[in-house]
């Protein structure tokens, strides 16, 4: 129950970041993306203050004797960057570019939703379930259920490694 609680907790702290930095206006984020037009850097002050907090917390809390309340820390053990890594950015970023919505802020549109996001949603875990559908079998998905990456030796991505 503490574990749903905390992440109910955190949940409640990044939308509520999302929303007040400007990260689910779609205009101010194509804005952001615009460095040739009508560029706004604001959106650059955001990240920079999440890199300024996550960096040293994140090294911090890694050295530590393990979590408060979990076993251990779910940290992906895929350290490799391959084709499916490379692709995926590549989608992600097109799709962001194109439509300014982020995952996460898309999400958050939740509670106010407009026609955009009502659109962006559902075609967001479509292509979820697609490229679930293509992901190779053993490639680890969740560490926290013990999945590890790809044997040593073995091929990622046929023909990409």
């Amino acid at each position: 129950m503490r574990r749903l609680l905390l992440s109910l907790l955190a949940g409640l702290v990044f939308g509520f970041g999302l929303a007040l930095s400007g990260m689910t206006l779609p205009g101010k984020v194509l804005d952001f993306l615009d460095v040739s037009g009508h560029w706004d850097p604001s959106l650059a002050f955001v990240m920079g203050g999440a890199l300024a907090v996550t960096l040293p917390t994140f090294t911090r809390v890694l050295r530590s004797s393990g979590p408060l309340w979990d076993k251990t820390f779910a940290v992906s053990p895929l350290t490799r960057i391959d084709a499916g890594l490379v692709l995926g950015s590549l989608a992600f970023g097109v799709g962001w570019g194109a439509c300014g919505y982020c995952p996460g802020p898309a999400v958050a549109l939740l509670a106010s939703p407009n026609g955009e996001a009502l659109v962006l949603l559902p075609s967001l875990l479509a292509g979820t379930v697609l490229a679930r559908m293509f992901q190779r079998p053993g490639r680890a998905e969740d560490p926290a259920q013990g999945k590890g990456p790809p044997q040593p030796g073995a091929d990622p991505i046929p023909g990409c490694g």
